[in-house]
């Protein structure tokens, strides 16, 4: 079991964890709220866990460009 991070516009695959050395309170996700949780995580059913986070090139790209942040799938 894993937990992935992927980029959530774009959907690049941005690295993993095996979720055996990494606990929630380690990586920070126990802050969030669930709003947030239900928005950021995802689980699937053979235990695997997705984590939605922007990667540099799209923040890099949403900071250039604000109006990109209205649209639904603004840099796919």
């Amino acid at each position: 079991m894993a937990i992935n991070y992927v980029c959530r516009h774009c959907r690049t695959f941005l690295g993993s964890i095996r979720r055996s050395d990494a606990a929630e309170i380690r990586l920070g996700l126990h802050s969030l709220t669930p709003a947030e949780r239900r928005d950021i995580i995802a689980y699937d059913s053979d235990g695997e866990v997705t984590v939605k986070v922007t990667c540099d090139y799209c923040k890099q790209a949403l900071d250039n460009n604000p109006e990109l942040s209205l649209l639904a799938s603004p840099l796919q």
